[in-house]
């Protein structure tokens, strides 16, 4: 970390244009490539799995790793309380937006009794 309070600004803005490539190539190159073919079947329903996928391990992580990477159920139950919650909210509303409110609400409060 100390390395990159040296820098110049020449290097600050280097870093920023090689950053803004490194983020955009992964956006802009299937755009490309897929306006001019036709994306198969097979990819569109694989496809259909990565956002739950993620979600699901972002959420995982959260409710049920501790901090050193334990499996922590105890120090956790408000999240997991909340996340059951949220998945039935889910399953019977199909709203997101629904979903996040509630589950705001729900770990603020269980947080604040438990």
């Amino acid at each position: 970390m100390n390395a990159v309070n040296t820098w110049n600004t020449t290097q600050h803005f280097w870093l920023v244009v090689l950053g803004f490539f490194v983020a955009f190539a992964p956006r802009y190159l299937p755009i490309k490539i897929f306006t001019k073919r036709k994306i198969p079947e097979w990819f569109n329903e694989w496809m259909r799995f990565v956002p739950v996928s993620l979600f699901t391990a972002l959420v995982v992580k959260d409710v049920f790793i501790s901090a050193t990477y334990q499996v922590d159920i105890i120090h956790h139950l408000p999240e997991i309380i909340a996340a059951v919650i949220v998945g039935f909210i889910a399953y019977f509303t199909r709203s997101m937006a629904i979903s996040v409110i509630v589950g705001l609400v729900s770990v603020f409060l269980l947080a604040m009794v438990l």
